[in-house]
């Protein structure tokens, strides 16, 4: 999210992103290291080194990064092993032949993946700024 914000302004350092976001800056770096080898950000080494977005916010759509951070989402454990045969937990679904659950699921994940994939980080940084345009500042001592 700080990279979108910041797109064009030049680099970012994990630093401000982690402080930015409120994260442990090693849980950050590990993340940064995904993206840039998924080619989504740019590491500069030097002075003004940090790091940036290698492409358009609006070009980047939010369930790509997950997708790259996380792997593949599921609503329900069922559902994410439904293509492994059917366990859960790593055991075997005696429910799963006949299960009048799983398509609802199914509908349930694409769903939820539509609105990933719809929402660009520009989308996002405009939320944000939008929101913020409504706060109300209150100076009562």
């Amino acid at each position: 999210m700080e990279l979108a914000k910041r797109h064009g302004a030049g680099t970012v350092t994990a630093a401000s992103i982690a402080e930015a976001q409120c994260v442990p800056i090693r849980f950050l770096e590990n993340i940064l290291a995904q993206l840039r080898q998924a080619g989504i950000v740019e590491s500069v080494r030097g002075k003004e080194g940090g790091y940036r977005l290698s492409r358009v916010p609006r070009d980047l759509a939010v369930g790509e990064v997950i997708r790259l951070i996380q792997g593949p989402l599921a609503t329900v454990d069922c559902y994410a092993t439904a293509g492994s045969g059917g366990a859960v937990g790593g055991r075997e679904c005696s429910l799963r032949n006949g299960c009048v659950l799983l398509p609802m699921w199914k509908r349930a994940q694409d769903a939820m993946m539509a609105v990933y994939d719809q929402t660009s980080f520009e989308g996002l940084v405009e939320q944000e700024r939008a929101a913020r345009g409504r706060e109300v500042l209150d100076y009562a001592i």
